[in-house]
């Protein structure tokens, strides 16, 4: 029996464990084609994960290995849609995985939001983080207060990111104007905006006490709003909820400490709905009403927005998508297309649940999406499909094209080269920030 060839879009977590499984885990030959549009793979292990999380992002020595797997290939800086289509691959593969993942953050949708300094928070995180594609107008860091909107593990990541000291920062692989940009601007106090109360939030007690102890920030939460959740929580009749006590345990820790009168201060704000940006061309404050009264509306001076409040995916041309939820509609991990299933057409993670879990959670996912292709094999090798060229027909399609495919001996020159960039500046790693140098790093000379 020939191998099943399969074509994964996307060399995130979830596309990097179901090449693993399918590779590994399957009872006969499967070859595995991973694309990726960045000439660097790891998905937002790499550009999402932050910076300051290092025994989180060492989880891509692992990823790596599955990308050294014997029948596992990866071809960056090919964008599926523009260099080659879904409709192409589905030519050459037995099965397409689509593994896309959420790209764009979401919309608050008040008036407004499409003012200067209104940044989307995935927008900034991609900048720090030296997505090639990313941009950030530096200049927004000259306000002197930041407002963050959402109280996810995201808006954690900005504020502490926003208020960490170069010694800090330098601890970190993110490229060096970004530690010349944060260590120099002038924001003093950061406010994380919740519409609802402080049991309410959404961030892991790991990533509080993470951003309670950042060494030039005082962190204040709110000591009334706090104080109405712990009765709510301890009242009669109430409902034992152990992670709502042990969030609230957590933040009294911290409301209970005393300002050590550091430079910066990262503020809580619960119970607060933004309704409108204020600016004509630029922002300059933010409406907030009050979630109790939401006649009471108080306006906060600010030259810069983050909204962090959660990631959509996109439409990937050639392949169905789901408008109203963000997702690549499916059954059982197929793709659907109306009531009827794709022939060979799959997905996996954030495009096929939504932005929600944590890394781990997308073996599981993939481990679901991989199940079905093996369990459709049979019936994908009797399909007309022109696989017997394989991966040569690709190869020659995206050379025919001028596509300068990074494959996996090119990302590992380019991953040697940010080493040493690093350790020229003392740094044990620094991050590309543009396409151009990454594909100069792999030998590719444009």
């Amino acid at each position: 029996m020939r191998a099943l060839r399969v074509a994964v879009v996307g060399s995130g977590p979830a596309g990097a464990f179901c090449a693993q499984i399918l590779a590994e885990e399957a009872d006969h030959p499967v070859s595995v084609d991973v694309f990726e549009r960045l000439p660097t793979p790891f998905g937002l292990v790499r550009y999402g994960v932050a910076p300051d999380h290092q025994k989180i992002k060492s989880i891509v020595a692992s990823f790596a290995e599955i990308f050294e797997t014997p029948g596992v290939r990866f071809l960056g800086n090919v964008t599926v849609g523009s260099d080659i289509t879904v409709s192409e691959l589905r030519e050459h593969y037995d099965a397409v995985v689509l593994a896309s993942g959420a790209p764009l953050d979401r919309r608050l949708g008040v008036p407004g939001e499409d003012l200067g300094g209104v940044v989307p928070a995935g927008r900034f995180v991609s900048w720090y983080s030296g997505h090639p594609d990313a941009d950030f107008d530096t200049s927004l860091l000259s306000a002197e207060r930041a407002v963050v909107v959402g109280v996810g593990n995201v808006a954690l990541d900005v504020a502490r990111m926003l208020v960490r000291t170069p010694d800090e920062l330098r601890r970190t692989d993110v490229p060096e104007h970004v530690i010349e940009a944060l260590a120099g601007h002038a924001v003093r106090e950061v406010c994380i905006v919740g519409r609802r109360g402080p049991e309410a939030a959404k961030f892991t007690g790991k990533e509080l006490l993470e951003l309670a102890e950042v060494e030039g920030a005082d962190v204040i939460v709110p000591a009334e709003e706090l104080a109405l959740a712990e009765a709510q929580q301890a009242g009669a009749g109430a409902p034992s909820r152990p992670a709502v006590a042990r969030m609230l345990g957590s933040l009294r820790k911290i409301a209970d400490r005393q300002p050590q009168g550091r430079s910066r201060a990262i503020r809580f704000l619960f119970n607060r709905t933004p309704v409108e940006f204020v600016g004509d061309t630029s922002v300059t404050g933010i409406a907030l009403a009050h979630t109790a009264d939401p006649a009471q509306v108080e306006v906060l001076e600010t030259g810069l927005v983050l909204p962090a409040i959660g990631y959509r995916s996109v439409p990937l041309g050639g392949a169905p998508f789901d408008e109203a939820t963000g997702t690549v509609p499916h059954r059982d991990s197929r793709v659907l297309d109306g009531d009827r299933t794709v022939p060979g057409l799959y997905v996996v993670g954030w495009a096929k649940r939504g932005p929600s879990g944590v890394i781990g959670t997308n073996r599981l996912c993939a481990s679901e999406t991989a199940t079905a292709v093996l369990a459709d094999a049979a019936a994908a090798l009797e399909r007309d499909t022109d696989t017997d060229a394989g991966g040569t027909a690709i190869d020659d399609l995206l050379r025919s094209r001028g596509v300068p495919v990074v494959n996996w001996s090119r990302w590992l020159a380019i991953e040697a080269a940010e080493v040493r960039l690093g350790q020229a500046s003392g740094r044990d790693r620094a991050k590309f920030h543009h396409r151009a140098d990454m594909l100069v790093a792999a030998g590719i000379d444009r």
